[in-house]
């Protein structure tokens, strides 16, 4: 899958604002506001990536939201936002048990956030689709193991390609592509799945980011 211009532009305004949280960072590593619109962006720029660099990407949001409820242990959009990082490393994940693991865990979150803002309809969504992601994870992963294929090809998970593959030349570049291409479909039906989108209606409510320093 090729990028469109539209997910090209999509790609820099939200880099962009990452640049200006971290920038902001620097200045007060005390704004969870800042910290929250960080998170949210890595969050965002995740299904742009390979499987391997969109679960170091995960990692990083889900410590930016960590940092967040620090500072700011009611903040249930923070709750919402981890709940949604880890069901997106729940499908990135091919281990079932493990997966479940995750989405227990994203459902726990989303709880929370729920309990906290009582009747938050985007909050009672992700509940119940949390609750179907097992069936939904396992759907994915019983075609012919594509996600396994594509975190092999991606360099990402266990490890890297084996001395075998380097060794097979152009037809195995050829299916990393595929396999990268197809990783990129997965991870934005994913991170769609989920509602990321909707994080960006909840960031503008927020306001922009701040802008860079001069």
């Amino acid at each position: 899958m090729e990028f469109t211009p539209a997910d090209f532009d999509r790609l820099m305004m939200v880099d962009l604002a990452r640049n200006a949280c971290e920038e902001q960072y620097m200045k007060d590593p005390l704004d969870s506001e800042n910290l929250l619109k960080w998170g949210g962006a890595l969050l965002e720029l995740s299904q742009f990536q390979s499987v391997a660099d969109a679960k170091l990407m995960l990692d990083v949001a889900l410590s930016k939201f960590e940092e967040v409820l620090k500072i700011n242990p009611g903040k249930h959009g923070a709750l919402w936002c981890l709940g949604n990082a880890y069901s997106s490393q729940a499908f990135l994940n091919p281990d079932s048990d493990e997966a479940q693991a995750l989405f227990d865990k994203a459902a726990d979150y989303f709880q929370r956030a729920e309990t906290l803002d009582p009747g938050n309809e985007m909050y009672l969504k992700s509940m119940e689709v949390a609750t179907e992601g097992p069936k939904l994870h396992k759907e994915i992963h019983k075609h012919g193991g594509m996600i396994q294929q594509a975190l092999a090809g991606g360099g990402g998970g266990g490890g890297g390609p084996s001395a075998s593959s380097n060794a097979s030349g152009g037809g195995k570049k050829n299916k990393k592509k595929k396999n990268n291409d197809f990783t990129y479909d997965v991870c934005g039906w994913i991170i769609l799945a989920f509602g990321i989108v909707a994080w960006v209606g909840m960031a503008k409510s927020l306001g922009p980011p701040p802008p860079p320093a001069r």
